[in-house]
């Protein structure tokens, strides 16, 4: 009897591939993924999946679309590669830079471009040290930054990220980096001031920004980094008059603003960038993950009219550098991306789905267990608790949120949890009945592992 070909493949695969994450008692159950089409991932064995994370939350426009593959085939035969370091472009990098600023906060019309989101992100943060510099504040070099975020596992990144399992085999962390609290509304609590403090959730959370600049003292501080809605913690949605309160604060002391749109940007939230939804602007951008559907690696940050012109007037160099900057594969896929955004109304779309998801995800708030279900946009999660009146998690050697995870598997369905929280980000073009069954599919596997309720 021939052996199982997933059996195969991974044994191969054991001796040979470290894995992000690298975990060799997960990878021995592991997928392995041959093909795809939209919303569906397909398996060694033949085995069809729901892909309700849309990849790591980047093919928004669903896995086999021919279209950006017919794009990359085509940049890759006129011209796969050139350097984009000072002295060369390419048409490419040009033309997305121009139909960035068509989409992208109006402040914001200057482009750098990487590899992915914690590059972005790396550059984001030496870009906010270098413009203080310029302006003659050399000592703003500390990033705030949020419990729960989540920017990337580099060096500087993984340090800005709030979730110390990324750290604790990797420090000591990059000096001058610091947390704060998330605004998480399901959790966040804090204890007003005195009778006359009538300040919301979200104004105390924000204002807990306040209170770092100010320990640090502002002169040096040099930017507040955070997701608009935190997306590896669970899909965390901030109150309403949170981030225009953190907009004033920064403003307040000279801190600048950067926005990790590396999930939520492209149209994930139902606006093109989230922070279109709170009515304010960053003053740099990190954006990665939809702007190519993951199709090809692409990613990048944008600036404000204010730091560009530092950029263009500062003494010498700006020596921040990717050998892949500005490639003319990646460009030209997300040219695509971006074509057929607008061609399709597609980022309404993902508006549209997601309000239906976010719906049809609230009949599992029955369930006992189901503390909340919560999303913005196409982007959504359902947090599962111990206890629903005191919000108490399940102690971690229950394993409820893998459980839940691994009976969604075996009923056609794959995601990435945190911890017992189950996150839902599907494609662009996922139909109303895959995203029905998607619903189905996780209630059953509640049911399953907590019981009917």
């Amino acid at each position: 009897m021939t052996e199982d070909p997933r059996l195969q493949w991974l044994q191969r695969d054991q001796a040979r591939v470290i894995h992000p994450l690298h975990n060799p008692e997960l990878q021995r159950q592991g997928h392995v993924w041959v093909r795809g089409h939209g919303a569906v991932l397909v398996d060694a064995d033949g085995r069809e999946y729901l892909d309700a994370l849309s990849g790591l939350w980047n093919v928004i426009l669903g896995h086999g679309c021919q279209e950006l593959a017919d794009a990359a085939a085509r940049q890759m035969r006129q011209l796969a590669y050139a350097s984009g370091y000072a002295g060369s472009t390419n048409p490419w990098a040009v033309e997305l830079a121009e139909k960035l600023t068509q989409v992208c906060y109006p402040r914001i019309n200057r482009f750098f471009f990487t590899c992915g989101g914690a590059e972005a992100n790396e550059a984001a943060f030496k870009t906010a040290r270098f413009f203080w510099k310029i302006q003659g504040q050399p000592s703003k070099v500390h990033i705030i930054s949020r419990r729960w975020a989540y920017h990337g596992t580099t060096l500087a990144a993984m340090s800005a990220t709030g979730m110390p399992a990324y750290w604790e085999m990797f420090g000591p962390v990059v000096p001058h980096f610091s947390h704060i609290e998330s605004p998480y509304p399901y959790r966040f609590q804090f204890t007003p001031r005195g009778p006359d403090d009538h300040r919301t959730p979200g104004q105390a959370a924000a204002d807990l920004l306040e209170e770092e600049i100010l320990r640090l003292g502002p002169e040096n501080v040099a930017a507040f980094v955070g997701e608009p809605v935190q997306g590896a913690a669970g899909v965390i949605v901030p109150q309403e008059d949170y981030w225009p309160r953190v907009r004033q604060i920064c403003d307040r002391y000279q801190v600048l603003l950067i926005a990790d749109e590396v999930i939520t940007g492209v149209g994930r939230t139902g606006r093109w960038f989230a922070l279109e939804h709170y009515g304010i602007e960053p003053d740099i951008v990190t954006f990665d993950k939809g702007i190519t559907s993951g199709y090809f690696p692409l990613g990048g940050i944008g600036v404000s009219d204010q730091i560009a012109e530092a950029l263009d007037q500062g003494q010498g160099s700006w020596m921040h550098a990717y050998t892949y900057s500005a490639h003319p594969v990646g460009c030209a896929v997300a040219l695509e991306v971006l074509r057929i955004l607008h061609q399709r109304n597609l980022v309404q779309r993902a508006q549209e789905l997601g309000k239906l998801l976010l719906e049809k995800l609230r009949t599992l708030e029955s369930h006992p267990h189901v503390g909340q279900v919560r999303g913005l946009g196409l982007m959504c999660a359902v947090e599962l608790v111990a206890d629903r009146a005191t919000k108490a998690e399940f102690p971690p050697q229950e394993a409820v949120g893998h459980r839940v995870h691994l009976a969604t598997q075996r009923r056609g369905m794959f995601t990435r949890m945190r911890g017992d929280v189950y996150n839902l980000a599907p494609c662009y073009l996922t139909r109303e009945d895959q995203l029905e069954r998607m619903v189905q599919i996780l209630a059953d596997s509640i049911c399953e592992v907590l019981g009917q309720g």
